[in-house]
Parts: structure tokens; C-alpha cells; sequence
């Protein structure tokens, strides 16, 4: 995850609370200490949960973290308490381990170097779902495009090009044994507006994590009452539930900075092409 944008920790809360999660670690992109002491924070002192948490640089000298997390959760202080994120990423994750990730690659990458040591650790994962990527013209049927990605064939993803060279690392990795990108041209669709703010705040009370949810996008709305993509947690979602999304098994490449899919047979790569919204919506309440 990162914490340049409210969803990724919006999704953290999200999984920390979902009865069907058993959140092993949580690993930061770049991994500053504001950052660190803001994760840190959510899993112990609202929480209760001490797991691993890694940093991919924990000396990065940013701060890393939007106004908006410190204007609603206030003010949080900064943390050393992490471990390098790729070898958090070695010990925790195994055959069934879903790794989900909401930001560049970076702590990946750094797991599957790590795993080219002769002697040392390997690391194998079960399932990767990734938000990032692009399935467009070819994999799309016309009628289900976007408008705004009318025709298109490739374009740029902001997780997979904030470390391309750890996301094509992923995509040739064969420990990993299923990978599903919940790409932009489904996440375009995906809205927290002033409708899913009333469905939040209908049953807020029913869990810890529902309610500081509930409290962060009420802060949001009432500076952008149009909403809010909700990119990370549809891919949450779709980890939980697979089948909130419609799927295409694809190769996934990237041509100068641009991403794009072509339909592929036996690549054990999956990118979504449509999503259920009521499903969704079930999964992201259902405590």
C-alpha cells in the first residue's frame, strides 16, 4: 500500500475488519516513518493486531502521507517499527497466501530478487491480485468500453509504472501461481458517492472498520461531495470474492510506459473486464 490517496488506507481498515481476512502483514510504499507510524497505528492502538509491517525505504526523507489521513484521524506520529518489505513479503507469504497490493511493486520486486540468492528464502505465493493494468480493444467488447477508452489498446497505469521493472518481474515469476489485475478500465466505474455514504452509514455500527470508514469518506464528501474512485478496495473486493468481477486470462505487457492485454490461453494472468455491483457492494458491508 501507499498513502498518497485515501483508498489505500481506506482498504487497509477494510481488511483488518472483514470476518473472511486473516491479515498476516502489511507492507509500505516507499515505507516512510509517517507512513509506518500511521499503519502502525491503525493495527495496534484501534485494532489491537501486531503483524509484520515492511518498508521498501524506510530513509526515503518525504513525509509520504496526504493531509487528508492527519485532518481525519489526526495527529499520528511517525514510526521506525518496520522491516525491509521485501523480506516481510518472504516469511509471511506462502501456497496460500493472497497478496494484494495497491501501490508500485516495489516490495514485491524486492521479494523475487531476494529469492535469486543462491541458498536463501523463496518466496512463493498463492494468488496475486494486483490494481493496475489495462485490458482495452481486443479484450473488451466495444459496447463495455469506457468512453473515455474508446479503442484504446494500451494505457499507462499509475501502481505498475511507479516500478514497471518489479511488475514485469511479477508477471514472468512462475512462484507465483495465480495473478488477477483489476485494471483502470473497470475501476473507472467504481464510485464511493453520496448513495454508498448512505449505505455505509446504515450499518457503520456494526464493526469497528465499517465506522472509521464511514468517517473518513464523510470528511471527503464534505470537501468533494461528487465522490471518490474507490480503486483499491474493488480490487479487495475481488480478492474476497472472485466472482464480482468477469475475467479474461491475458499476457499483460507494456510498451513504453503504456500497459496493455492480449487474450492468452494458459498464462495464469487474469485482468477484469466487468464487475458486479451488487456483489461489490455485499462484500464491502458484509460484517
Amino acid at each position: 500500500m501507499e498513502t498518497s490517496d485515501p483508498d489505500d488506507f481506506l482498504t487497509l481498515l477494510f481488511l483488518i475488519g472483514h470476518p473472511q481476512v486473516n491479515l498476516k502483514a502489511v507492507t509500505v510504499t516507499p515505507g516512510t516513518p509517517d507512513q509506518i507510524g500511521l499503519v502502525r497505528h491503525a493495527l495496534t492502538q484501534w485494532f489491537g493486531l501486531n503483524i509484520p509491517v515492511g518498508a521498501y525505504n524506510l530513509e526515503h526523507g518525504k513525509q509520504c502521507v496526504s493531509g487528508w489521513h492527519y485532518k481525519v484521524y489526526g495527529n499520528i506520529p511517525p514510526s521506525y517499527d518496520a522491516e525491509p518489505g521485501g523480506e516481510v513479503l518472504l516469511r509471511c507469504c506462502d501456497e496460500n497466501t493472497t497478496l494484494i497490493t495497491g501501490a508500485p511493486l516495489k516490495n514485491l520486486g524486492a521479494a523475487i530478487t531476494l529469492s535469486s540468492i543462491p541458498g536463501g528464502e523463496v518466496l512463493k505465493l498463492g494468488r496475486l491480485v494486483t490494481q493496475g493494468g489495462f485490458a482495452g480493444q481486443g479484450v473488451i467488447p466495444p459496447e463495455q468500453q469506457l468512453e473515455k477508452f474508446k479503442g484504446m489498446v494500451t494505457c499507462p497505469s499509475y501502481n505498475l509504472n511507479g516500478d514497471s521493472k518489479s511488475a514485469l518481474a511479477a508477471l514472468e515469476y512462475s512462484g507465483i501461481g495465480i495473478r488477477r489485475f483489476v485494471s483502470k478500465n473497470v475501476c473507472h466505474k467504481v464510485y464511493y458517492d453520496q448513495e454508498m455514504h448512505k449505505h455505509f452509514e446504515a450499518v457503520k455500527d456494526k464493526s469497528k472498520a465499517l465506522a472509521y470508514i464511514w468517517k473518513g469518506m464523510d470528511a471527503y464528501l464534505k470537501k468533494k461531495p461528487a465522490g471518490k474512485k474507490f480503486h483499491d478496495p474493488l480490487a479487495a473486493c475481488c480478492a474476497i470474492d472472485e466472482s464480482i468481477g468477469t475475467w479474461a486470462e491475458v499476457d499483460l505487457y507494456c510498451d513504453n510506459g503504456q500497459w496493455g492485454a492480449k487474450l492468452s490461453p494458459s498464462t495464469r494472468t487474469w485482468i477484469i473486464t466487468d464487475y458486479d455491483q451488487e456483489k461489490f457492494v455485499q462484500t464491502l458491508t458484509a460484517y
